[in-house]
Parts: C-alpha cells; sequence; structure tokens
C-alpha cells in the first residue's frame, strides 16, 4: 500500500481482510442509526437501556461509538426492540 492507494471506505484502509472491512461498515451502519434514533427519540440513557433490554452502561458505549464491543447479532435485536426495521441489501462486488 503507498500513500496513493484509494479506499471506498475508512474500514477499507484500516481492516486487515475484506471480510472484516464489510463487517465493520455493517457494524458501523447499524450503531449509528441506533445512535441517531436514540437521540432524535429524545430519550436518556436510562429509558434507552429499557427499551433496548441492554445496560445504561452499554447505551453509553453505543452513543460512544466504541464499535468493537458490539456484535452484528447484537445491534440487530437492539435494532428490532428500539422498533427499527433492518434490511439487508447484497450487491455483486464491482
Amino acid at each position: 500500500m503507498t500513500n496513493t492507494d484509494r479506499f471506498t471506505s475508512v474500514w477499507d484502509a484500516i481492516e486487515d481482510t475484506p471480510e472484516e472491512a464489510a463487517n465493520m461498515k455493517v457494524r458501523s451502519q447499524l450503531m449509528m442509526q441506533l445512535k441517531s434514533h436514540i437521540t432524535n427519540s429524545g430519550l436518556s440513557q436510562a429509558d434507552a437501556a429499557k427499551v433496548l433490554g441492554i445496560t445504561q452502561p452499554r447505551v453509553s458505549d453505543l452513543m460512544r461509538g466504541k464499535i468493537n464491543l458490539f456484535a452484528i447479532d447484537a445491534l440487530v435485536n437492539m435494532a428490532d426492540k428500539a422498533g427499527l426495521h433492518v434490511e439487508l441489501q447484497l450487491l455483486d462486488a464491482a
């Protein structure tokens, strides 16, 4: 890799494999949407914890973007509990 390499995502640049980058892209999208939902709903972290079925410290981790602490399945479960609909779209790689 040189200083002139271009990446479509920051995850492509910092992860070791394309599979790890793809995983991080999905996790980051889920986390951003959950954070946005909590913020836009005006929920306190304590109230968000009750809705999501997690502890307040976990909500704090979510709001602070601690992505390595969350698996995709946990984020999907939280989104469902928040009343969000998760869809997955698969496209052929370029």
